[in-house]
């Protein structure tokens, strides 16, 4: 059990960001008054930790800026809590593939340099279990990607943990890249690959496997970076999805905001954003080249994990897997007995979701 407590952080993870990005967040919004002493602790520890970013860019421009990617990367794509995560962690039993750490998405500065130290003391301050389910937390699991990004340039998505009011804006601009501009998707793509490049050298990884809901809105930007990239799309119940989304949201956004927002507002974010992200991915999956995607059911996936694991890798064609075989069965045995968050769908939920999103429940064939 780490010494912090989770929903009580004094700070925020922008702490982990350089400079520039945490001017180019905060810059223009408010700060509710509730919250601004966490700014402000947050903003002085930010601003010290950057003095060491030139550090890791020098290291990065001579050891791995030049370095072309020997494998194009695999995305694990869905809707947060359509059970991504446990992929992830199963297919990450390959020692193969290089993915982004926990400890990266709050540090992507200190990769290179520091990394040992900072690393240790996050082990020692941080919970081991997330606060919204079962699931294990570890500096060095494997996590999604969008945190790390967020700490390394001010157009991504997750700005609305610290902003939600502007969560529909950073939707359009940042999800599905509707309202992105030329130059916001240039530094998107530089910082994605170096991102990935600093993974695969940290991890020691030749494929970067990829798990970031915020990624399903971004398919046709992807293919444009990685043109032979193989992709896994999950499906889950969508109230299964919906009870789990709004949890997760309501609990985990609590010492990340630095501005109020209401209940009932996050609920109608959760339900239009949704649709959003839906709608983009159905839009542009046919970029993806045949023979490059994926597409499973979690409840499917979740009762035959090593089996469908298998398929997966012969479908898409992925190297790796009969010598990681054993470990990933050793992984999904053991998950067997995992004890998830139960859900029971209340009326209000079945007419919300019936009403919201009635054609997911329709295009995967759930029982309405």
């Amino acid at each position: 059990m780490g010494l912090l407590e989770f929903n009580k952080l004094p700070i925020n993870t922008l702490v982990g960001a350089d400079w520039d990005t945490f001017k180019g967040v905060c810059s223009g919004r408010a700060v509710d008054k509730g919250y601004r002493k966490k700014y402000m602790l947050t903003k002085g520890v930010c601003r010290l930790l950057s003095l060491l970013t030139p550090i890791q860019d020098s290291r990065y421009r001579r050891l791995l800026a030049d370095k072309p990617l020997e494998h194009p990367p695999v995305f694990i794509l869905g809707h947060w809590r359509s059970g991504t995560t446990f992929m992830h962690n199963v297919f990450s039993c390959d020692s193969h593939f290089g993915y982004n750490t926990t400890y990266q998405t709050v540090f992507p500065h200190l990769m290179m340099f520091g990394q040992p130290f900072f690393k240790k003391n996050m082990a020692w301050l941080m919970p081991d279990k997330r606060p919204t389910d079962n699931m294990e937390l570890s500096v060095d699991l494997p996590q999604e990607e969008e945190f790390a990004l967020g700490n390394m340039m001010p157009y991504t998505y997750y700005n609305f943990w610290f902003f939600p009011k502007y969560m529909q804006e950073y939707c359009d601009r940042y999800l599905t890249f509707e309202r992105i501009t030329a130059e916001e998707l240039k530094v998107f793509e530089e910082v994605f690959t170096k991102l990935i490049k600093i993974s695969l050298w940290n991890t020691h990884g030749t494929q970067f496997l990829s798990k970031n809901p915020p990624h399903t809105g971004r398919v046709r930007e992807l293919v444009k970076m990685f043109p032979d990239a193989k992709f896994i799309y999950l499906m889950r119940n969508p109230y299964t999805v919906f009870e789990s989304t709004r949890s997760f949201f309501t609990n985990t956004i609590q010492p990340l905001k630095l501005e109020d927002i209401s209940n009932e507002e996050l609920e109608s974010n959760i339900l239009s954003i949704y649709t959003k992200l839906y709608n983009r991915y159905q839009a542009d999956k046919s970029l993806i080249p045949q023979g490059n995607l994926v597409e499973v059911k979690f409840e499917d996936y979740e009762a035959d994990a090593f089996g469908m694991t298998r398929q997966i890798y012969a479908d898409l064609g992925l190297p790796g897997f009969k010598e990681s075989e054993q470990a990933i069965l050793a992984y999904t045995e053991k998950k067997k007995g995992y004890k998830k968050n139960r859900y029971k769908y209340d009326d209000r939920t079945v007419r919300l979701v019936n009403d919201n999103w009635g054609y997911a429940l329709k295009d995967w064939n759930y029982s309405i």
